[in-house]
């Protein structure tokens, strides 16, 4: 079961970056229910080594490309995100203090917080595109205007899968050009 969400999740990400032009130095927020993809209700029985699979497939796939993970927690952190450092400097965004764990913060959470570097969290971030991996609503911390994209894998696990990428906002009237 584990390679098949593997190879679920490195076809999502790779078909995710590959429309949504995502370049070195972007970021991708990703939310996920690990829940949901072994089959159970959002929030009650997370699965650590699901986590474990989830996460460290994506960052190999992003390290390699140099594109930064913004992990959502679940609602009882407030979706809030874990991310490098690195990144929260980069960005001046607030880190605040929460450490995730099973029970607040979700296993991907908790995967994620193991394999970085220096993780730090914080309450948001305005990522290039997403995925959301169990409908765990990760459309606020995605840029405006967010378009939506149909991926060819529609599940991982039993979780329903939807991604976006944003783009410019189109300003003016009939006399814009675009």
């Amino acid at each position: 079961m584990l390679e098949i969400i593997q190879a679920q999740v490195r076809e999502a990400i790779n078909e995710l970056l590959e429309r949504a032009d995502l370049k070195a130095g972007d970021v991708l927020v990703v939310g996920t229910s690990t829940s949901e993809i072994m089959g159970e209700h959002i929030g009650k029985s997370s699965n650590k080594e699901v986590g474990h699979v989830v996460i460290s497939t994506i960052l190999e796939i992003l390290n390699a490309k140099h594109i930064f993970l913004a992990q959502q927690a679940c609602e009882h952190l407030n979706r809030s995100l874990l991310v490098e450092a690195e990144l929260a400097e980069k960005l001046g965004l607030e880190i605040v203090n929460v450490k995730p764990s099973l029970d607040a913060g979700g296993a991907a959470c908790v995967a994620a917080y193991q394999l970085a570097k220096e993780p730090v969290m914080v309450e948001r971030i305005i990522a290039k595109a997403g995925l959301d991996i169990g409908d765990t609503l990760i459309g606020m911390h995605i840029k405006h205007v967010q378009v939506p994209l149909r991926l060819k894998v529609k599940t991982i696990g039993q979780a329903h899968v939807t991604a976006a990428f944003s783009r410019p906002k189109y300003i003016g009237g009939p006399r814009a050009n675009y």
